[in-house]
C-alpha cells in the first residue's frame, strides 16, 4: 500500500506542479505542501529516495568538490547578433544566397535573458543537466537543475534518449522577492546574474530559494532521430511536458519576422522575465544542415538585439552629490519616466564641464537613454523646448555638504571638496573601507555605517576597529547575534592581505591593481608610507601622478595617525606574493561574459599571478580576450579589432592551470 500511495503522491504533485506553472492550480499551495510533506514522511520510512521524486525540488546535501565536467555533443553554439533591421536584411540575404533559393521559412521566438542549459533524458528520467560553459564542455549541475520546479523530472518512458536545451532564468516577480530585505550593498545586480549564481551553488537547498524557472527550446535529436524543423520540435517538446514559451511565430517571409519583432518590442515589459531581443531561425532542419556552421554560430540563426531605450522628460533640479574622493557629482532630477520597465527620475551628468558641454538647464526637456542594465543618461537636450529665462548651472564655490570651499586640481574636470572631515566623504570613505574588495567587512554596508556615525560610535575607519558588541547591539534593527557576526567580522579583517588595505584606504587614482602593484613592491604599509615620489614612479604601472597623489595622502598627518592607530588596535595586512609565474608577461587581459568553472576574481588573480594585466576595456593593446557564456558588446569590440578570443579552458592551458 506504501508504494502505490507513494507512486500516486508523485504523479500527483508533478502534476499540480506543472498546472501551477500553467497559471491553472487546482489546489492552494498549503494542500500541496500537505501532500510533499507526507510524501517525504513515506519516503524515509521506507528508504525510497528517487533523485526525481518531486521531494528533490527542495534540494538535497550540498555537492562536495568541483563540478564535473561535461562534453557538448553537438557543441552548443552562440547565436551572431543583429542590432539594426540592416543587419537581419543582410543576414537574410546570406541565407537565400546559401540556399540558392528565393524565400525561406523562418521561426521567431523570444530571447530569454537567462543561462543556456542542456537536459538529458535516459529511459524517461531525467539524468543530467548541464551549463553551455564554453559551448564544448560544460559543468554538471543536475543536483541544481533538480530544483528548477518547471522542468519535468520524468517523461514518456518510450523516449529512450532526449536531449533538450533550453533558458535558466527567474522571474521578475521572484526576483524582486529575492531582494526583499536586503540591504543595498546585498542586492542582486539583475535577474540573469541571480540565475547564473543560482546555478553555481553547492548547496542545492540555496538553489531552490531562488526559485529558478525555465524555457526549453531546442531539441538536437530524440532517440538518435533528427527532428525535421524548429516548429516540429515545439511539437515534441509540448507533447512531452517541458515548459515552452508560447510567445513564438511561424513567418512565411522577412517581413512576417519584423512584424513580431516590433511587437514585442513595444510589449515586452509586459512580460514577467526579461528578454532582450528575439530569436530568427531557419525553420526546416534540411536547410539548417545545408547553411552548417562556423566555429562559433549556426549561419541559420541569428538574434535581433533591441536598441537602447529612451525616453523624453522635463529637468525639475540638478542636484549635487559628494563623493567618497570629494568629488562633487551634478545630478539631474526630472518628471519619471519609465524605460526598460523600470521607472527612472535620475541622471548623473558626471561633471560640470558635461554640463556645460550639453548646455543642461533646469526647465530644460532632455532625451534619457537606457539600455540593458546601462546606468541612465542623458544624450540630448531639446533647445527648442527650453523654456524662458532658463538660466545656465553654475559649478559650485562651496561643498553643497559641508560648506567648505571647493577645489579644482590643474588638469582635473573633477571639482572636489578637499575637507577630509566632511560627513558625506567620511560615510562613502568607511563603506569603501569595509567592500568586498578591500577590508571585505560583512555587515558594515551603507545603512549600519550611517547609524554608526549619526550615534558617534565611527569617526572615521580606524575607530571602526574599538567597536564592542554591546555598542553595534544597540543599533536599530541589531540584535546581539548580528553584532557579534559584524565584530567578528571586524576582528577578521585585521590579517588581511596588503593590497586590500591599501585599496580600502581611498588614496585618489589608486585602485584594486594599483594597489596590488604596490603591496607587491612595498611590502609593508610602513615601507608604502615612507616611499618617496622619485620611488614610486620606478615601479612599473605607476605614473607621476599617481605617486604625488600617494605621497599626499601620507604627507597629510591625520591619514598616518589613522593608520598609526589601526596598527595599535591590532590591524596586521600580510602580504601575499601576487606574481608567481612569467606566462602573460607583458599582457594585458580582459574577462567578459559569465564563467563556468571560477570567478572573475579569481581568473584576475590568475592574470596577475603570471605577470599579465587583467583589464576591464577592450583596446588595440589587449592582447587576450576571456569570454564565458552571454559575452556582449565586448566580444564583438574584440573581434572588430582583431584580439585574440580564447575561452576559459582555453585560458586556463594558457595559464597551466
Amino acid at each position: 500500500m506504501s508504494k502505490k500511495e507513494i507512486a500516486r503522491l508523485r504523479l500527483a504533485l508533478e502534476r499540480h506542479n506543472r498546472l501551477y506553472y500553467e497559471g491553472s492550480p487546482e489546489i492552494s499551495d498549503f494542500e500541496f505542501d500537505q501532500m510533499l510533506r507526507r510524501l517525504q514522511e513515506l519516503e524515509e520510512k521506507h528508504g525510497d529516495h528517487d533523485p526525481n521524486s518531486p521531494t528533490q525540488r527542495v534540494g538535497g546535501a550540498p555537492l562536495e568538490g568541483d563540478f564535473q565536467t561535461v562534453i557538448h555533443e553537438p557543441p552548443m553554439l552562440s547565436i551572431e547578433n543583429a542590432y539594426s533591421l540592416d543587419e537581419l536584411r543582410e543576414w537574410h540575404e546570406r541565407v537565400l544566397r546559401g540556399l540558392g533559393q528565393e524565400s525561406v521559412e523562418y521561426e521567431a521566438e523570444l530571447k530569454i535573458d537567462g543561462v543556456s542549459i542542456s537536459l538529458l533524458y535516459e529511459n524517461g528520467e531525467f539524468v543530467r543537466g548541464a551549463t553551455r560553459g564554453d559551448g564544448v564542455r560544460g559543468d554538471d549541475v543536475t543536483i541544481n537543475v533538480r530544483t528548477v520546479r518547471r522542468l519535468p523530472l520524468k517523461i514518456d518512458a518510450k523516449v529512450k534518449r532526449l536531449e533538450v536545451r533550453g533558458e535558466i532564468y527567474i522571474s521578475k516577480r521572484d526576483f524582486e522577492k529575492l531582494n526583499e530585505g536586503l540591504d543595498e550593498e546585498e542586492k542582486l545586480a539583475n535577474p540573469r546574474n541571480a540565475a547564473a549564481g543560482g546555478l553555481r551553488q553547492k548547496d542545492p537547498r540555496l538553489v531552490a530559494q531562488r526559485r529558478l524557472s525555465a524555457y526549453v527550446y531546442h531539441v538536437p535529436a530524440v532517440d538518435g532521430r533528427q527532428v525535421e524543423s524548429q516548429w516540429a520540435a515545439y511539437t515534441i517538446l509540448d507533447g512531452l511536458g517541458f515548459p515552452t514559451n508560447p510567445k513564438r511565430a511561424l513567418c512565411a517571409s522577412l517581413d512576417e519576422v519584423i512584424a513580431f519583432i516590433e511587437h514585442w518590442q513595444e510589449h515586452r515589459h509586459e512580460l514577467d522575465f526579461e528578454i532582450d531581443g528575439i530569436v530568427v531561425k531557419v525553420n526546416r532542419r534540411q536547410e539548417q544542415l545545408e547553411l552548417g556552421a562556423t566555429s562559433k554560430a549556426p549561419r541559420w540563426a541569428i538574434a535581433y538585439k533591441y536598441p537602447p531605450e529612451a525616453a523624453q522628460t522635463v529637468v525639475r533640479a540638478i542636484n549635487l552629490y559628494v563623493g567618497r574622493t570629494g568629488t562633487v557629482t551634478p545630478v539631474a532630477e526630472f518628471d519619471p519616466v519609465h524605460i526598460g520597465g523600470t521607472k527612472v527620475v535620475n541622471a548623473s551628468l558626471h561633471n560640470f564641464d558635461e554640463v556645460a558641454r550639453k548646455d543642461v538647464r533646469i526647465g530644460d526637456t532632455i532625451i534619457v537613454e537606457k539600455g540593458g542594465d546601462i546606468i541612465p543618461k542623458v544624450v540630448d537636450v531639446l533647445k527648442d523646448k527650453r523654456p524662458e529665462g532658463a538660466a545656465e548651472v553654475v559649478p559650485p564655490t562651496h561643498c553643497p555638504v559641508c560648506g567648505e570651499p571647493v577645489h579644482r586640481f590643474e588638469d582635473e574636470v573633477a571639482i572636489r571638496c578637499i575637507n577630509q572631515g566632511c560627513p558625506a566623504i567620511v560615510l562613502q570613505s568607511i563603506t569603501h573601507f569595509a567592500s568586498r574588495k578591500a577590508m571585505d567587512i560583512e555587515g558594515l554596508g551603507w545603512q549600519t555605517v550611517e547609524a554608526l556615525l549619526k550615534t558617534g560610535l565611527v569617526t572615521d575607519t580606524a575607530s571602526i576597529y574599538e567597536l564592542t558588541v554591546e555598542q553595534v547591539a544597540e543599533l536599530e534593527r541589531k540584535g546581539e547575534k548580528s553584532a557579534k557576526k559584524l565584530i567578528d567580522n571586524i576582528e577578521r579583517s585585521k590579517a588581511n592581505e596588503l593590497s586590500r588595505l591599501i585599496f580600502g584606504l581611498g588614496i585618489r587614482m589608486v585602485g584594486e591593481r594599483a594597489a596590488k602593484i604596490l603591496a607587491e613592491h612595498c611590502r609593508t604599509i610602513d615601507a608604502l608610507m615612507d616611499a618617496k615620489s622619485e620611488e614610486l614612479v620606478e615601479i612599473h604601472e605607476i605614473g607621476p601622478k599617481v605617486a604625488e597623489s600617494i605621497t599626499f595622502y601620507f604627507s597629510v598627518p591625520a591619514n598616518r595617525e589613522r593608520l598609526e592607530k589601526m596598527q595599535r588596535l591590532g590591524v596586521k595586512p600580510t602580504h601575499v606574493a601576487t606574481k608567481t609565474g612569467d606566462r602573460l608577461a607583458g599582457k594585458t587581459v580582459v574577462v567578459t561574459g559569465t564563467l563556468s568553472r571560477y570567478s572573475r576574481d579569481e581568473i584576475h588573480k590568475m592574470i596577475e599571478r603570471e605577470g599579465g594585466k587583467a583589464s576591464g576595456s577592450v583596446s588595440s593593446k589587449t592582447s587576450y580576450l576571456v569570454a564565458g557564456e552571454a559575452a556582449g558588446s565586448k566580444l564583438e569590440k574584440a573581434r572588430s579589432l582583431g584580439v585574440e578570443i580564447v575561452s576559459e579552458d582555453e585560458f586556463l592551458a594558457l595559464v597551466g592551470s
